[in-house]
């Protein structure tokens, strides 16, 4: 038996999440020796970058084209809610989140574009794969799909490696695009509770509703706005600071935050969407809906050094128990459950 699966995502160093889930989910599924075979398809332009990749044996470069090519793989999984038009025999669908639906946090035209893939991939799949719980409940009420095609698988996490050696400094960090789903204005309006000697790092690329979030974290000196950072100048923040702040309105995960934790670092989330769930008690969870939470929280975990480093600790095991061999063994299952 040999399953295809859509690689186009994991191409590159700098990796989105996305990009990592397809990278470790590619790499476990070749070495687990449930197929005789694996097809990893790429759609164009990255098709040709791909067959300058190196490949693991058992693994052969397809270009994926949503009208035609080779469709005899028994199954075919969809690493991010999309499939091609032209289907395969058994499908599944990995849905990380769908933001897309459920606020105002990108333009009409992307929302438009994305929103219709979605309802597609969900539609055709024979099973979907949700990256958490609270994804699972948005497909189930905006793609009306059952719970009984739904199945919740969470990612791994892989601490970075740092260069930085040095102490950690007065710092709370805030890692992703600087937009307004992940609610960076509200982090900068609670920083003022900040003690004076404590520093803002909003470490991101430019993203939907920036230029407000901007406007106000130029008002404070304290504030430094990076723009997008390689992963070595990220691995080396998590190091330097001394709080995570992720106040998101919606994450279908919220990697950074456990990525945090790995790294020693207590954390602050909002408890609106997947945080909650994924980060358990080993957080401070805040309403990001709600200035004052989130202002007490910052003022909390800025003035409290013990309580920093309990939660630090408590962090660094819950973090320990998300594996991308779990991961990676769980869609297996899912594999034998849509081909029985």
């Amino acid at each position: 038996m040999r399953i295809a699966l859509d690689a186009t995502y994991s191409l590159g160093h700098e990796l989105s999440g996305v990009g990592v889930y397809s990278r470790e989910l590619l790499n476990g599924l070749a070495t687990s020796g449930f197929a005789d075979g694996w097809d990893w398809f790429y759609r164009s332009p990255r098709y040709w970058r791909a067959l300058l990749q190196p490949a693991p044996r058992n693994v052969r470069v397809r270009r994926l084209s949503d009208s035609g090519g080779d469709r005899r793989a028994a199954l075919f999984h969809g690493l991010n809610q999309r499939l091609p038009e032209l289907r395969f025999r058994r499908q599944i669908a990995t849905f990380h989140d769908l933001f897309v639906l459920s606020g105002d946090y990108s333009t009409a035209e992307f929302r438009e574009r994305f929103a219709a893939q979605a309802r597609k991939a969900a539609a055709a799949a024979d099973l979907i794969i949700a990256v958490s719980g609270f994804t699972a409940s948005q497909v189930e009420n905006y793609l009306k799909i059952p719970a009984s095609r739904i199945r919740i698988i969470h990612h791994g996490v892989l601490p970075r490696v740092a260069t930085y050696r040095g102490p950690r400094e007065k710092v709370i960090l805030c890692v992703g695009a600087v937009q307004k789903r992940k609610n960076q204005l509200g982090l900068v309006r609670a920083f003022r509770a900040a003690p004076p000697d404590w520093k803002l790092v909003l470490a991101g690329s430019n993203g939907y509703g920036a230029e407000a979030i901007l406007s106000e974290a130029a008002k404070d000196s304290r504030i430094q706005v990076t723009g997008y950072i390689p992963d070595q100048e990220i691995a080396n923040w998590y190091e330097r600071a001394s709080v995570f702040a992720f106040p998101s309105f919606d994450e279908g995960f919220g990697m950074p935050a456990l990525e945090a934790m790995a790294a020693g670092l207590p954390v602050i989330a909002g408890n609106g969407s997947s945080l909650g769930e994924i980060c358990g008690d080993a957080a401070v969870l805040i309403n990001p809906a709600n200035d004052e939470e989130l202002t007490n929280a910052v003022e909390l975990l800025t003035r409290d050094e013990s309580r920093r480093e309990a939660l630090a600790a408590k962090g660094k095991m819950h973090a320990a128990q998300f594996r991308w061999d779990n991961a990676v063994q769980q869609t297996l299952r899912v594999y034998k459950e849509v081909s029985d």
